[in-house]
């Protein structure tokens, strides 16, 4: 399992891209999404939405158990994935691509991110 190099990933199994004219997009982790097992429901923040890092902002339900889902970041929802609504075994066949769950406007700057070699080593162990 690879990680990819571009993101910043949280010590709860989410990841983040870099701010593109302020706007950053989130996902769950490939790590994250394989100990859920098969995701059968999303719960994702409406578009509008305030979030706050480290505050759950929805959740994931698998067929092994129900998972918060918490924000990275503090900002504002800009928009959600509908596909990964429509279809939410995305997010455990395309964790890091099709399977992205929102996207956020970042305020200020972003708390504890880990680099992919940081996040590696922090769920290896």
């Amino acid at each position: 399992m690879s990680n990819p190099q571009n993101l910043r990933y949280s010590k709860e199994h989410e990841w983040i891209s870099a701010a593109e004219d302020g706007v950053s997009t989130v996902g769950i982790t490939e790590h994250a999404a394989n100990a859920l097992g098969d995701v059968v429901f999303v719960q994702l923040p409406a578009v509008g939405d305030a979030v706050t890092a480290g505050e759950s902002c929805g959740e994931l339900e698998s067929t092994k158990s129900v998972s918060e889902l918490y924000a990275p970041v503090s900002g504002e929802i800009t928009a959600v994935n509908p596909d990964v609504v429509e279809d939410p075994s995305l997010v455990n066949s395309e964790p890091f691509e099709g399977g992205w769950l929102f996207k956020v406007r970042v305020a200020g700057e972003p708390g504890e991110l880990l680099s992919a070699d940081e996040y590696t080593a922090y769920t290896a162990g």
